[in-house]
Order: structure tokens, then C-alpha cells, then sequence
């Protein structure tokens, strides 16, 4: 090509503004995407302060529990009893929020399943959280399934070890068929060669009455071979030499000892290992035959078929109740039934669940079941039926608070694996101990208080928790405890908080009942709620006291009586903002409250 080819002319102008255009928009992808990628890079550009956070919350179970040895001990040795196939006598456990109890269950519990698999003894533990499964029949439609589901997976086992059985049982017939076939093919070759030996003399006669022998001939006929007496011109020869080789070849084809050399397979010894006929695979089972294999086979395929599955809702508790039972006596085994938070369950459905569980034994044949109930309420017996009370209450373990040092040493024992080397400084640890320890000795609060520290502090793309980001995490922990508090509370108890955070907004200090009560009414009326009479809104504040929501405290008025000042102990913007995200409060206009005449005591 030359070169007024390759170089443009006039009359074919390029196209500038096409190139221009590709080049602008490949700056502006460009652009784009480097704006996009700062949203998370930032994050990450910092070093993580976390090895393993998950050993800060509160469902993680350790390999080790500080400081509770002595209850780990006391359950051990009432569980044992499960492992030499008895039923375990049943345990209360007692202790207050983050004493360790549900930890511990849970410690002594995975122990106990695995030393059963061990000992090959039929074990299993079911846990169930009453303050999330808190009625009878949530709770024995949760247990029905999870023993269907056991014994669902106990027959697939079982089916499959009955067709590896059936495997074995075909090898071994195969292999007793091969063995006739092999021993009567070899009679029929014995037989054959007994026929050849006696056919044998007589063509050697007909072939030296021609006094001509092939060499052919020679090395065909076994007569010559074993230098038989019938041929006189072998008989010619030296009657040493014809009786050494007959000697000598039945020595070398068969041994002393009775084993095969060349010749003929001999007779082994009849304590001889190798020929011993081996068992056969159903000799050491209960099952006389094949037949009676697959049987079992379709008896358990027909028991799996008729487990049925118990809805959430919908039967009646009896049928569950049922189905729950032949579930469990499906099998020989000890069951531990673990019930958190049972006090919960009692509370709200009464101890008819705890009764017939408690009762349980005297009517199962396969199966023995112990209960185990985890409480922070110290007093939730006295609730009980005596009946009830007497069976669930045969052994009893409470959980002492934690004091400051031995908080310091769970801390430090978990920290170890939830931090990199070097992530905290020296006053962390102390402080939120002594934060959890001012909270009747909470673990949890501790372990809470430790995980935000450090959440806040690589939020912050700190590479050290310091003592400050524990203050902010005590600060963020109490609100969200606030906020959920707050939002699980009835309508009725959210009524009478936002009257009193009314007040407060409106500049009312030492709120009464009364007050309370009278923005509490106008409320009601705005959302169509009924209206509760004054003692019971008394009730609520009360409630709300305990709660630590209000601060609620009985005054003296002199001669106009005794009444409760109320004010808010929480944050009042953030309370009022979760109130207002209930759909029913959202539509309640601004109320300004009609504040009555007080007399204030001259004193």
C-alpha cells in the first residue's frame, strides 16, 4: 500500500467527534465506578479488631466454663444415670439473667450426647426456648417433630445397614454356587482321567506288536511315561531304575505334609484354615432367612410411612399429645427434655404441659424421659400444682451471681480468642466487669458491653478498644434495651407512657396519678381503645416502674392525701419515636394536656 493510501486526504475527512466520544464515555465509566467502590472500601481499608466474634454472644457455648464447676459437677452426676440406660431424676435450675445456667445446661448436654454415641447407649437431648415456643401445644408439636425427625433418620439407618446385610447374604450364595460348580467340575476331570488310564494299555500293546514307536508316541503315552510293567521293553530295563521313578514321582507330586506339588490337587488336612467354610452373614443376626430380612425391611419403610408431621395450629392438644408420645416411645432410649425460661411457659399456659410430661414414665415401655427446667424466677414453683411441683422438683441447683473478678476472668478467657493480639488496652476488661458486676453479676451484660466496645472502636477505625468506647457501648447497650423493652409492651402500658411523656414535653414535673389518668382517657378516645379504670392504670405505672421505663414514687401530701410523682427514666426523644412506630399510635394527633390545680406541701 503506498503511502497516499495509508494517509488521509480530503476528500474522506475522519470522524473526530466519534473518537472524542468513545474517550468521554470511557472517563465517565470510569468515574462512576471509582465512585462507587468508596462505599465499602473505606470500611475495609482499616485492620479488623475481631478474630472470632462469635465467642462474645450470648449462644455461643465454651469449651470451658469458668467458675461453674460445681453445678457442672452436680448435673454430671444426676445425668449420669442416662448412660447405664435408668431415668435421670429431674432438675430445677435457678439463677438470674446471665448467671450462666443456660450455658452450662447446654455444656453438660453436648457431653452427655457424645459420651452416649461412645458407650453406644441411646441418649438424646431436645431444647426448647419457652419464651419463644410458650404454650402446651407449641411445645409438644416442637418435640413431636423433632423425634419424628429422629426416628425417621434412626429407620434410614437402619434400612440401609438391613440391605448391605441382604448384600452380603447374595456374595455369599453366589460364592456357595461357584464352589459346587468347581467341585463338580473337578470329578468330572477325575473321572475322565481314570478312563484315560485304563484305555491306556491297550493301544501301548497293539503299537509294540509292530515293534515301531514314534518318539511322538513315546511322549504321548502316559504308560511310558510312568514306565509302566505292561511294555516288556521297558519291563528290560533295570527293575531298580522303573521302580525309583514310580516311587520318586509320587513323592514329588505329593508331600509329606499333604499339600500339592505338579501333580493331582490332594485332600488338605481337615483343620486346614483356608477350607474352612466361612459363615454365613445371618448366622449372627435374629434373622433365619432372606425373607425374613426383607420383612423388617418393609416393616420400617411402613413405620416411616406412618409418621405424620403435627401443624403449628390446628389439632387438638390431645392428638399432638399422642403423636408426641408414640414418637418418643418409638425406640428404646433416655430423653432429656430441656425447658428454658420455663417459668415463662408456666405463666402463660399454666403447669398442664409440665404435668403431663412429669407423668409421662409411668406409661411409656421403650423410652424413659427426665426434664430439665432452666428459670430466672426463684418463686415460679409456688404457681405449681403440689403434684407438679413435687416430680419436677427433685433436684435442685442455683446459679450465684458472678462477682467483678470472676467476670474479669470469663472476659479474659473469651477475649483471648475474640480479639487479635494487642486490641485491647489494659482498663477495658476491669471496667466492664465492674459494669456487669453493678447488674447482679451479669455475663451476658459483660460479654455485650465487651462486643459493642469493639464494634465502636472499628467502626471508628480505631486499632485499640479503649476505656471510652466501653462507656459509649454502656450508653448504646441501655437504649436498645430501652427501645425493645418499649416495643414489645401491650398498647395499653404504651398508652399510659405517652401520656406521661406528654406531660413531660409540656414542662409538668412530679406528675401525679391523676394527671396520668386524664391524658390516658383523651388517648383512648383518639385510637377507639377501652378505657381502663384508674386503679388499673395505677397497676401500669407500676408496671412501668419495675420496668425501669418511670420512676414512680409514693408522696405524702399532708392533709390532700398520698399520691405517686411520677417522671420518665429514659430517654424521652428516642422513647416517643418507638411509641409513634406502633401503627395505632401513629394517627394520634398533638394533644396539649389539661394540667389540673396541684397543692404543693408548704413544708
Amino acid at each position: 500500500m503506498s503511502d497516499e493510501e495509508s494517509e488521509p486526504t480530503g476528500s474522506e475527512p475522519v470522524d473526530i467527534d466519534e473518537k472524542r466520544e468513545f474517550s468521554t464515555f470511557d472517563s465517565a465509566d470510569l468515574a462512576e465506578e471509582e465512585s462507587s467502590q468508596g462505599l465499602f472500601d473505606d470500611l475495609l481499608s482499616g485492620e479488623p479488631i475481631f478474630e472470632n466474634k462469635e465467642v462474645l454472644r450470648p449462644s455461643y457455648t465454651p469449651h470451658e466454663l469458668p467458675h461453674r464447676s460445681d453445678q457442672i459437677n452436680k448435673m454430671a452426676t444426676i445425668l449420669v444415670a442416662a448412660l447405664r440406660g435408668e431415668t435421670p431424676s429431674n432438675i430445677l435450675i435457678y439463677g438470674k439473667t446471665g448467671t450462666g445456667k443456660t450455658a452450662s445446661a447446654k455444656f453438660v448436654s453436648k457431653e452427655l450426647e457424645s459420651t452416649s454415641q461412645k458407650y453406644s447407649v441411646p441418649c438424646d437431648v431436645e431444647y426448647i426456648n419457652c419464651e419463644v415456643t410458650d404454650t402446651q401445644y407449641r411445645v409438644l408439636a416442637q418435640l413431636a417433630n423433632k423425634f419424628i425427625e429422629k426416628n425417621e433418620a434412626r429407620i434410614d439407618e437402619q434400612v440401609e445397614e438391613l440391605e448391605r446385610l441382604l448384600e452380603a447374604v447374595d456374595e455369599y450364595e453366589a460364592a456357595a454356587e461357584a464352589d459346587s460348580a468347581a467341585d463338580a467340575g473337578d470329578e468330572d476331570g477325575l473321572f475322565e482321567e481314570f478312563d484315560a488310564l485304563e484305555s491306556a494299555p491297550d493301544s501301548d500293546e497293539s503299537d509294540s506288536s509292530t515293534g515301531t514307536t514314534t518318539d511322538d508316541e513315546s511322549r504321548d503315552s502316559p504308560v511310558e511315561t510312568e514306565g509302566s510293567s505292561d511294555n516288556p521293553d521297558t519291563s528290560a530295563t533295570a527293575d531298580g531304575a522303573a521302580s525309583d521313578t514310580t516311587d520318586g514321582d509320587l513323592t514329588d507330586e505329593f508331600q509329606s505334609d499333604g499339600t500339592e506339588t505338579d501333580g493331582i490337587e490332594s485332600n488338605p488336612p481337615t483343620d486346614s484354615t483356608d477350607d474352612r467354610q466361612p459363615e454365613h452373614p445371618l448366622a449372627s443376626t435374629g434373622f433365619e432367612s432372606r425373607a425374613a430380612v426383607e420383612a423388617r425391611i418393609e416393616d420400617l419403610e411402613d413405620d416411616k410411612e406412618s409418621f405424620e408431621e403435627v401443624p403449628m395450629t390446628g389439632w387438638p392438644t390431645d392428638r399432638v399429645y399422642s403423636v408426641f408420645f408414640d414418637a418418643v416411645d418409638y425406640d428404646e432410649r433416655v430423653v432429656v427434655i430441656m425447658l428454658d425460661e420455663i417459668d415463662k411457659l408456666v405463666e402463660k399456659s399454666g403447669d398442664d404441659t409440665l404435668y403431663n410430661l412429669s407423668r409421662m414414665n409411668s406409661e411409656l415401655e421403650n423410652s424413659r424421659v427426665s426434664i430439665i427446667g432452666i428459670s430466672n424466677d426463684l418463686k415460679f414453683t409456688d404457681f405449681l400444682d403440689p403434684r407438679v411441683k413435687s416430680s419436677l422438683g427433685e433436684e435442685e441447683i442455683v446459679f450465684p451471681p458472678y462477682d467483678a473478678n470472676q467476670l474479669r476472668d470469663i472476659l479474659e478467657h473469651r477475649s483471648e480468642v475474640a480479639f487479635k493480639g494487642g486490641a485491647l488496652s489494659d482498663d477495658v476488661i476491669p471496667l466492664c466487669a465492674a459494669f456487669a458486676a453493678q447488674e447482679h453479676g451479669d455475663a451476658r451484660r459483660a460479654l455485650d458491653l465487651l462486643r459493642t466496645a469493639g464494634e465502636l472502636a472499628e467502626r471508628s477505625q480505631t486499632e485499640t478498644i479503649v476505656e471510652e468506647h466501653v462507656r459509649q457501648a454502656q450508653d448504646k447497650i441501655e437504649l436498645d434495651r430501652v427501645v425493645e423493652v418499649v416495643r414489645t409492651l401491650p398498647t395499653q402500658s404504651k398508652l399510659v407512657l405517652f401520656a406521661i411523656i406528654l406531660l413531660e414535653k409540656n414542662g409538668v414535673h412530679s406528675i401525679n396519678t391523676g394527671e396520668v389518668f386524664n391524658i390516658y382517657k383523651r388517648l383512648c378516645e383518639e385510637i377507639d381503645a377501652d378505657v381502663l379504670t384508674q386503679r388499673r392504670v395505677t397497676d401500669l405505672i407500676s408496671e412501668l416502674d419495675m420496668l425501669g421505663i418511670v420512676n414512680a414514687v409514693v408522696v405524702s401530701k399532708g392533709r390532700y392525701g398520698r399520691t405517686k410523682e411520677i417522671s420518665l427514666s429514659v430517654p424521652i426523644e428516642e422513647t416517643e419515636a418507638v411509641l409513634l412506630s406502633d401503627s395505632r399510635l401513629s394517627d394520634i394527633d398533638d394533644i396539649q394536656p389539661f394540667v389540673q390545680a396541684r397543692f404543693e406541701n408548704g413544708s
